[in-house]
């Protein structure tokens, strides 16, 4: 490698907030994702003429899977809008949030390989632009209906255990994670909402006072106001971009070393895409990563500082609760702030792109801090808890002088983990014992199916519906604890799926 591994850093960000309902006014995700690069090509700090040409030196895109329009080529097509020619292009290869930090670990390693010198990595997404003219007027044309972009995850899902049951999707499988960590800390349900409600109540905070979010500006929701249930808020079960280069290539750009932000590793790894084979262990972060994050902290100027700028943000509660216990903090009284945006809910709905949003942010706080040694982590999640993939930034570079990581540390999906047997038919009835559960609410908040997962005596674990109104009742009770009950469960051949019961009933 001549020249040895380049240093790789950040050295522009920009993103957009497109909060026009007018249609003449709805930007397709593609326009939204060159005006995101725009800007962050201006905060180099170089001259427009030097913008011009730096914009020339690109030479490697990724780009977040969008859910708004499904474009055949949509980094290529940004290429020819931006006149370069990349020797490498990628679109993430399915939807989930742990992109973003996966796309900036990697074109960081680019870089460092030098088989990179300028690189960019964005994602956008539409969704609150007006569907009430489809396309709306001026988008790209597309030879896939919308629909098309969740596809791929469809066809996952079809024919499976949980498609049987009628069980898979985020709204239904995050909760499974949250009971079983609720029962695991001995937590009632009501202490549960409590602290979820708790949790995000304090992110809604950080969103009321961020230009960037789509709530900015407006009144934050409460820990009473996300903890009360109501028709609004009832039981259910944008656009940016980042520039990397080395440091030796932004010298000779002349891009100041003010707006340098470096990258000192990531690490990522994926779990079962069916939950239930997922390990029983997989409401944990990885050991291995969480091995890999602590070395790279070390590794920094001020390893006791990465609490000061530690991002865990997610659609669902449970994923930073899970981080939380993982590093060691009280999720509901944490000693600092472990979010930069304010959460998905109350930043906005970015789609698979809204760790992206935390990368930018952290980097402008670091920027801002000016000589202070900043050293901070982003935690990307993806699927339902799927994927996970952290990004440690810092305004030093590493301490130990090493390089960037040459390769990845740990392997695309885990591996040497045991998992339980799965029995898609248990037959005739037998004893069982809850694992975890949820359950689908009705519109009026009333509980309309309940979905289980369980041990039977063997160790072996199954899903099951509930058997009967009772035990619907009893699973959506908020005073007696489900998990670690025994029960019956019996295969029902007219619908080929499992059932579940607290009572022994004839026929179970």
């Amino acid at each position: 490698m001549a020249g040895g591994p380049a240093i790789p850093i950040i050295v522009g960000v920009g993103d957009i907030v497109n909060r026009s309902s007018k249609l003449e006014d709805a930007l397709e995700p593609m326009e939204l994702m060159l005006r995101a690069i725009a800007h962050a090509l201006q905060d180099t700090g170089l001259s427009s003429a030097a913008v011009r040409d730096l914009q020339t030196h690109i030479d490697s895109i990724d780009v977040v899977s969008t859910w708004t329009w499904p474009y055949p080529d949509l980094p290529g097509q940004l290429a020819d809008k931006l006149g370069v020619r990349p020797s490498h292009k990628l679109y993430s290869e399915y939807h989930g949030g742990n992109q973003p930090g996966k796309m900036v670990d990697n074109a960081a390693r680019r870089i460092s390989k030098r088989e990179a010198k300028f690189a960019v990595v964005t994602g956008g997404e539409a969704l609150a632009s007006p569907a009430k003219k489809m396309p709306p007027p001026g988008w790209t044309k597309i030879n896939d209906s919308v629909d098309s972009v969740f596809k791929p995850d469809l066809e996952r899902m079809a024919n499976t255990m949980g498609a049987t049951h009628r069980v898979g999707l985020p709204i239904q499988v995050y909760p499974f994670y949250e009971n079983a960590y609720r029962a695991k800390h001995g937590q009632s349900i009501r202490e549960n909402m409590k602290e979820s409600a708790k949790l995000y109540g304090d992110f809604a905070k950080v969103a009321e006072h961020l230009p960037t979010a789509w709530n900015y500006g407006k009144k934050a929701e409460t820990e009473q106001s996300i903890g009360t249930v109501t028709k609004k808020n009832r039981m259910i079960c944008f656009p940016c971009a980042c520039l990397l280069t080395s440091t030796d290539f932004a010298r000779e750009l002349g891009i100041p070393e003010s707006q340098w932000i470096y990258p000192l590793g990531g690490a990522g790894t994926a779990d079962s895409k069916d939950f239930p084979r997922c390990r029983p262990s997989s409401v944990r972060l990885d050991e291995r990563t969480n091995r890999r994050v602590r070395f790279l902290l070390v590794s920094c100027p001020s390893p006791s500082s990465y609490r000061r700028k530690l991002t865990v943000d997610s659609c669902f509660p449970i994923v930073p609760k899970l981080a939380c216990e993982h590093f060691g903090l009280s999720p509901s009284h944490p000693a600092k702030p472990i979010t930069l945006l304010g959460g998905l809910t109350s930043f906005g709905g970015a789609g698979n792109n809204y760790s992206m949003h935390a990368i930018i942010e952290m980097t402008r706080q670091f920027r801002a801090a000016k000589n202070e040694r900043k050293l901070g982590l982003v935690l990307a999640n993806g699927g339902t808890v799927t994927y996970q993939h952290v990004v440690c930034l810092s305004s030093q570079p590493r301490a130990d002088g090493s390089p960037y990581p040459q390769s990845p540390p740990l392997p695309e999906t885990s591996q040497g983990v045991s998992i339980p047997e799965i029995v898609e038919d248990v037959g005739s009835g037998q004893e069982a014992v809850v694992e975890t559960y949820t359950i689908d609410f009705n519109r009026d908040n009333t509980p309309a199916l309940g979905h289980v997962v369980g041990r039977l005596a063997s160790g072996a674990r199954f899903i099951a519906n509930h058997a009967d109104e009772g035990t619907l009742r009893q699973l959506a009770s908020d005073t007696k604890e489900p998990i670690g009950r025994k029960g019956w469960v019996v295969r029902d051949a007219e619908e080929d799926r499992n059932l579940f019961s607290f009572e022994a009933r004839a026929g179970l």
